[in-house]
């Protein structure tokens, strides 16, 4: 028995061992890529020590409530400051040291949950609660884990009972019954969740690269095949699709939120919208839904790896039933221009570039700059007075389409000036000589334009050529390749900063963002993540201006017609009233808050504040005159040849008519034209 042990013993220690130098050669050959390539490398010190250690316990235990504090203190002590000298050392045994805690942290919390679920929760003890919006310190001690989990718990269940129903009195009548079905329904998935966590056959080596990487900056990252080829597929206007999309509905369950009709889930002729989804198979393993959360079964549906999937769904309740979908190569929506014509006397073109899309096999001319040059020809066809191109939402993509698409509209001359991490400077000119269009342009933008369309807009700005409306950027102006971290086996990559782009007057919109001429507001403006939010974003910094380069028109111009515009909107009701709300969401989420009793009434009147807030955005829209928007002659022809595009192409429509961004911009087109 004795010899059985220790072969078992040594067996394991190998494994861990095999596990750990595997670990340590894929770090280091990481940080040799790193110190090589990276446009600003840093040295592997305490300071990536701690910066690994938090975001890895952070990831593990973000509510607190896994490892003890004395756990916590002991895994702090052994390798906050020492992870670094650790994987130079090549010894990473130190995460399957933090894993096998983790592991021992969920196997007790699934004891105490499966003991609160066999016994009832006292409601009427008196108790608060208080929310953090960031990380906290550790303090779960032994003695208090079920006390903290029933707190825990008991809020989740009367925050989802005061869900049920807008009628305090109705929930309160039928509390009983409504409890019973909710705290069972929140402790199940609770305790299938940690089950989930437990199976998992990979433990945290992907996400100990990743926060190697991004030490570096926020765009850094390890990508293993897999992830790399679904990054790429998403640069691409077609990849492999199922033709559906997944989503939460009003009771947490994950279901088919959207079925494209030329699809394999719609050609499956079994799956429609609103079925819930149970289980997701790839033919290797089975994701149990209930207990996995939405990234996790959208990766298992997104991923190019999984060409064939088995759907196991339910419908409105009933029995569930399993189905089997091929992918197939389909069109991108999300990254297809598309463009419509605005009002029948002032013809200004609309086109909206969702992405900075390219053709990475380079087999066809499926790029996004290419697409937006026919849109261009099309409305030309139709004699447009102005041109308005959407970057609302649009984050970035390939730089050379974002190059290309530059150069179409500038006649001549530098484009930016890009910096190496040997800090020599190089200037992109314009690939081409002469314009595809000539009339005036405006570019709208938001907190979620990023990169390549930073890139373009930044451009077309410095140059005079488009006039700006929106609001500030994301500020991220720099540029990454995936590199193999061994060529021979071409398993593991990194997405690497290798450049940094100045504007052609020498200034940089990199953690700042570019400024609008005309500066509106958005919802949730002080919610989203911009690049300054990163800890490890590449600070602002400018050049001395060398270039020479010929504006499109004075500056003086853009900014006679921006004033207008600002003075023109001043008083608008909908962008004043989104300030408002602004202030309302900022206040709700920014704001610390005051703990609040953990009882029905309280929570349910904060749920009723939430919801307001909620109503008021969803129902909040523009009362002007809606926009007469319409296809080109071309795209009017086409849709007589392709009728399954009439669905998304009135959509499209509708949702134009009554936009606000694009009515101004309209507005300033029309003045724009009245100079001449």
């Amino acid at each position: 028995m004795k010899k059985i042990i220790l072969v078992f013993i040594l067996t394991t220690n190998t494994l861990f061992s095999q596990n750990s130098d595997r670990t340590c050669e894929i770090l280091n050959k990481i940080n040799v890529l790193i110190q090589t390539e990276h446009v600003r490398p840093k040295p592997v010190n305490d300071s990536l020590s701690m910066f690994v250690f938090d975001n890895l316990i952070n990831e593990l235990d973000p509510s607190r409530n896994i490892f003890f504090l004395d756990e916590y203190n002991e895994m702090s002590q052994k390798y906050r400051l020492n992870l670094d000298d650790l994987i130079l050392q090549n010894d990473c045994s130190f995460l399957a040291d933090i894993n096998s805690k983790y592991k021992a942290g969920l196997l007790r919390t699934k004891a105490v949950l499966q003991k609160i679920q066999a016994e009832p929760i006292d409601y009427t003890k008196k108790d608060t609660i208080r929310f953090y919006k960031k990380a906290f310190a550790f303090y779960l001690q032994k003695e208090n884990l079920e006390k903290v989990w029933v707190k825990k718990l008991r809020y989740q269940i009367l925050d989802d009972i005061a869900e049920t129903s807008d009628n305090l009195d109705s929930i309160k009548s039928n509390f009983k019954s409504i409890e019973s079905a909710s705290k069972n329904m929140i402790l199940t998935n609770e305790i299938c969740r940690i089950n989930t966590l437990l199976e998992e056959k990979s433990t945290q080596e992907e996400k100990l690269y990743n926060f190697f990487c991004t030490y570096f900056d926020p765009h850094t990252a390890y990508f293993s095949d897999d992830s790399k080829s679904s990054f790429v597929a998403s640069l691409s206007k077609e990849h492999l699709s199922l033709g559906m999309t997944v989503n939460l509905n009003e009771k947490n369950e994950i279901i088919i939120d959207e079925i494209d009709p030329n699809g394999p889930a719609f050609k499956t002729g079994q799956i429609k919208k609103g079925d819930q989804i149970v289980s997701v198979s790839n033919q290797k393993e089975t994701l149990q839904v209930s207990c996995a959360s939405l990234e996790s079964v959208s990766t298992m549906i997104l991923s190019e790896s999984n060409k064939n999937i088995v759907l196991t769904l339910k419908r409105n309740s009933g029995k569930s039933f399993d189905v089997y979908v091929e992918k197939q190569v389909m069109k991108d929506e999300d990254n297809s221009v598309f463009s419509f014509i605005i009002g029948k006397d002032s013809k200004i073109g609309y086109i909206k570039i969702p992405s900075f899309y390219a053709d990475l096999d380079g087999n066809s001319r499926k790029g996004c700059a290419d697409d937006v040059a026919r849109e261009i020809i099309k409305l030309e066809k139709d004699n447009i007075k102005g041109l308005v191109i959407d970057l609302i939402d649009n984050g970035g993509g390939s730089m050379e389409e974002a190059i290309k698409l530059a150069g179409m509209f500038i006649d001549y001359g530098p484009l930016s000036i890009v910096v190496d991490n040997k800090q020599a400077a190089s200037v992109i000119n314009d690939p081409y000589k002469g314009l595809i269009y000539k009339g005036p342009i405006v570019i709208l933008v938001n907190s979620n334009t990023a990169s390549a369309s930073e890139f373009f807009s930044s451009i077309l700005q410095d140059y005079n050529r488009a006039l700006l409306l929106g609001s500030t950027t994301l500020g991220k102006a720099t540029m990454q390749t995936i590199l193999s971290l061994d060529e021979n086996k071409n398993t593991d990559f990194v997405k690497i900063t290798i450049n940094k782009f100045y504007r052609v007057t020498g200034k940089s919109h990199q953690y700042i963002g570019v400024t609008p001429d005309v500066v509106l507001p958005e919802f949730y403006e002080d919610v989203y993540q911009k690049e300054s939010d990163f800890p490890t974003a590449i600070k602002n910094d400018s050049l001395t201006p060398f270039l020479k380069y010929k504006t499109y028109v004075k500056r003086n111009v853009i900014d006679k017609i921006a004033k207008n515009s600002s003075v023109r909107l001043a008083d608008n009701y909908y962008f004043n009233d989104i300030k408002k709300i602004n202030q309302k969401i900022d206040q709700l989420i920014n704001v610390p808050k005051s703990e609040i009793p953990m009882t029905l009434d309280a929570i349910f009147e904060q749920k009723k504040v939430i919801n307001s807030l909620w109503t008021e955005i969803h129902t909040f829209n523009d009362d002007n005159n809606p926009l007469d928007v319409y296809n080109s002659t071309v795209n009017q022809f086409l849709l007589g040849v392709y009728p399954t595009e009439k669905t998304i192409n009135q959509y499209q429509i509708d949702n134009l008519k009554t936009n606000p961004y694009l009515n101004e911009a309209v507005n300033i087109i029309t003045e724009f034209n009245g100079y001449k």
